[in-house]
């Protein structure tokens, strides 16, 4: 059955700008220098961002979370954002935004981790050696972090119930609010830092992972190192004119249209597209990254070494190893791909 494009490309339109705010003039002029056809609008559409003011009003939904709980005597927390608004590779204009509560009490570090550095202290420069060594004899948090957090989870809910109508606590691991001005979710998020060798030996910053806490289960969750990961996506993609994020944006919106089961996620998605070779799309024209991503997609599933290595943007998770589950969808995936690419080529806009 032929694909309708224009049916898709009006479904994706109204996820993407449901306002209708986006300025088409330059989309337009821009297909009406190629030969035009349904599937390369579709394609365009698919690889756009998110119109500027609908972010915006996602992060101000966001900052006035942040000044409700800093105004209630949340003093001892960093706030900061994760998430593909943060690397505006979200493809819903309503997109809600995460909003990290980091406890400045305490922090945990990979003590296993750096004990093992030292011991192999032959792979490391003196300057990275001294690092480790102090984060080892710096002094143990004598309080209790659980019950830190677990503190900073129910104030963080008390203050939110007081400032909005619809305040969802019932979650383990986030608290949802709604900004019913704005029309955007927040969820807030309890969380600490953590510290592993990486980290340490590069002054830590953005290098830093967090562990998100959970209320139900009393407990951290797993290391996660979300601000390293925006930081090389927004690099990246700036050093490619914005060609890496028109490709996550691409594959997320495929997965969106799909009616195949396809459980990869955005940090999936962000590993497939960061690990294609930059010179091999630099320069190319927005519908010729379809191709490319067809030729990614296609060496995973046929090199089982390749995709078995295939890494995190912050280079800390294997995306594919043990997870076959992971590899079905891969080939899902393709089969969205497939048909596109093979329109495109009826267009006679690809060889």
């Amino acid at each position: 059955m032929a694909e309708d494009y224009r049916e898709f490309t009006r479904q994706l339109r109204n996820r993407l700008d449901p306002e209708n705010q986006i300025l088409e003039k330059s989309i337009r002029e821009e297909l009406s220098s190629i030969n035009y056809s349904d599937v390369l609008e579709y394609v365009r559409y698919a690889m756009n961002g998110v119109e500027a003011a609908y972010t915006q009003r996602s992060k101000e939904a966001g900052e006035k979370v942040k000044t409700h709980l800093y105004n209630g005597g949340i003093t001892s927390a960093t706030f900061r954002y994760q998430g593909s608004v943060m690397t505006d590779t979200h493809i819903r204009g309503y997109s809600d935004i995460d909003l990290l509560v980091i406890s400045d009490l305490f922090y945990s570090f990979d003590s296993v981790g750096v004990t093992q550095a030292l011991n192999e202290s032959y792979y490391y420069q003196a300057s990275a050696l001294q690092k480790l060594r102090t984060e080892k004899e710096i002094s143990n948090y004598v309080g209790n972090s659980l019950d830190d957090l677990y503190h900073l989870r129910l104030t963080s809910e008390e203050i939110l119930q007081r400032k909005y109508l619809v305040c969802d606590t019932s979650k383990p691991k986030s608290i949802k609010i709604e900004n019913k001005d704005l029309k955007r979710e927040v969820d807030v998020v309890i969380s600490n830092w953590y510290d592993d060798v990486t980290s340490i030996i590069n002054n830590k910053g953005n290098n830093r992972g967090i562990q998100v806490y959970n209320k139900e289960l009393d407990q951290k969750g797993k290391v996660d190192f979300p601000f390293v990961s925006i930081d090389r996506i927004n690099e990246r993609s700036a050093l490619t004119s914005g060609r890496l994020k028109k490709m996550i944006r691409f594959l997320k919106n495929l997965k969106a249209k799909s009616s195949l089961e396809i459980d990869l996620s955005s940090f999936d998605f962000n590993a497939i597209c960061y690990n294609i070779d930059v010179s091999i799309y630099r320069q190319s024209i927005f519908y010729e990254l379809v191709p490319i991503l067809y030729l990614q997609l296609m060496r995973l599933v046929n090199d089982a070494s390749l995709a078995d290595n295939l890494m995190s943007v912050d280079g800390r998770e294997y995306i594919f190893r043990g997870k076959p589950e992971k590899m079905q969808s891969l080939h899902n995936l393709i089969l969205e791909i497939n048909k596109v690419l093979s329109d495109l080529k009826n267009s006679r806009l690809l060889l």
